[in-house]
């Protein structure tokens, strides 16, 4: 029988699924594989969150499967060596899998293309997770960029609204005797329940991403450009998961938002289409210029004299008990729900590697393994963006203030009390900034500061010109263009 093997990894999806499609085409028998690697020498491997994600997303993907009159083939061990075995098994001749991105991914998979067709299979690879290729979008024809306006221009030059494919109809079933691990046997959910606040927050799978979508196309995307920074409002799409493990693509996305006649157009679309643009502007950097998901971009940043001592202040800064309650907020929020909300992640990222001068590959790790959206060209960018080590015409002076942060995009203090309780009766003008209240009308409202809530860990006003002095001693030749 004429069969081929459809390797999933992160485009756990039917619909817009060109690997999947182009072995329809190919072949009459579809063997869906998922194979999970422990290699501890294995870089960025999913985190505790993204693993949580995972497990659900694979439960989604098999049912959706079987719906069609197949199942997801799981297996663990080395990729190679499996695809090697699952060949044998089913004489598959023909191998499709969804390209990633990352670094060590992609030397791997070249080396299992080469090896394969070494070998006589037939491999063909797609891209099911970006508009375009890194490597289409160049300047100049050659070079790539480094400043997101005129990369986001080429982008669009190239065009948007590139049609997406439906799912297929059907699909054939599993020759019979095709082992498959359980799920659960890969372990990839907490033996500690910590992950108990996800559930009420979070539904993975194609179907929940699709709904998602249509959910805040109805009710948020018309006043997206301004509500997308009120962290008390649900003003964000809360589609970085769902894209992340492609259950849906950028492809739908634009697709739908351009296409139907009911979405409304206007700045709070062209803000959240720029926005998957700043995506697609991560992954381009990442490609690139690999090393940055460890070292700066700006390499002038390799000198800042970062403090060596802070794991005092990194605690506290992970537990949100910093004493700042807007950065405090977010890092609870983060660990109840494995998302952050993105205006309070540049707040929170903002403290650490200004205010506290701690390097910022502390925080993008604590990020890669607390966030369900764990993504590693997007949690570079941001990370070294808040820095100011990356992509950033003049970044070194940006230090966000959390005090006045909070005033202005949480003014009534909704997000601080949800997720800093012990300051739920605080009124508004000083639940961003406790401690200037007096001991007696702290007292009034249920408060010890010291007690019930921490000091701030740090002088906001030292802190900003230390950072300042350390920014300005790297600052002598110009970044790259």
């Amino acid at each position: 029988m004429n069969t081929a093997i459809v390797w999933f990894r992160r485009d756990l999806r039917l619909a817009d699924n060109p690997a999947l499609l182009a072995a329809l085409d190919a072949a009459a028998s579809i063997i869906p594989a998922y194979i999970h690697s422990r290699d501890p020498q294995r870089a960025w491997s999913p985190g505790s969150a993204g693993r949580w994600w995972l497990h659900h997303s694979l439960t989604a993907l098999d049912a959706s499967l079987r719906n069609m009159g197949s199942s997801l083939v799981i297996r663990e061990g080395d990729e190679l060596d499996t695809l090697r075995q699952l060949i044998v098994e089913t004489g598959a001749k023909r191998v499709f899998w969804n390209r990633l991105y990352e670094p060590d991914d992609m030397i791997r998979d070249t080396a299992i293309k080469q090896t394969l067709r070494d070998a006589g299979l037939s491999v063909r690879t797609f891209n099911s997770s970006l508009l375009y290729e890194p490597w289409e979008v160049q300047r100049g024809g050659s070079e790539p960029y480094r400043v997101f306006t005129p990369f986001w221009k080429a982008v669009q030059a190239l065009g948007l609204n590139r049609p997406p494919e439906p799912a297929p109809a059907a699909l054939s079933r599993l020759p019979a005797g095709i082992r498959s691990l359980p799920l659960a046997a890969l372990e990839l959910l907490p033996r500690i329940p910590w992950d108990t606040g996800f559930y009420a927050h979070w539904r993975p799978g194609e179907r929940a991403a699709l709904e998602r979508l249509e959910d805040f196309t109805r009710t948020a995307l018309s006043a997206y450009k301004g509500a997308r920074d009120l962290p008390a409002e649900p003003g964000t799409s809360r589609l970085s998961p769902y894209l992340h493990f492609g259950e849906i693509s950028p492809r739908q996305i634009v697709n739908r938002l351009l296409n139907d006649a009911g979405v409304i157009s206007g700045p709070g679309l062209e803000c959240f289409i720029r926005e998957l643009g700043w995506r697609e502007f991560a992954y381009h950097l990442l490609f690139h210029f690999p090393h940055t998901a460890q070292q700066p971009l700006d390499d002038r940043f390799l000198r800042l004299p970062w403090r060596t001592v802070y794991a005092k202040e990194l605690r506290l800064w992970q537990r949100g008990q910093t004493g700042f309650p807007i950065i405090d907020a977010g890092m609870r929020e983060l660990w109840h729900t494995g998302w952050m909300h993105n205006r309070v992640r540049m707040i929170v990222a903002s403290l650490l590697t200004k205010n506290l001068l701690i390097p910022w590959q502390e925080g993008a790790a604590w990020f890669w393994d607390t966030l369900v959206d764990a993504d590693l060209a997007s949690n570079s960018l941001g990370w070294q963006w808040t820095a100011g080590c990356g992509a950033d015409a003049a970044p070194y002076f940006r230090i966000f203030n959390p005090v006045l942060q909070g005033e202005r995009f949480d003014p009534a203090g909704g997000y601080v009390r949800r997720w800093v309780p012990e300051l739920a009766r605080l009124p508004a003008r000083t639940i961003h900034q406790p401690w200037l209240a007096t001991e007696s009308s702290l007292t009034d409202y249920g408060v010890r500061l010291g007690i019930d809530y921490p000091h701030p860990i740090v002088d906001l006003k030292t802190s900003r010109e230390r950072a300042l002095a350390a920014f300005g001693s790297i600052k002598t030749h110009a970044p790259k263009e």
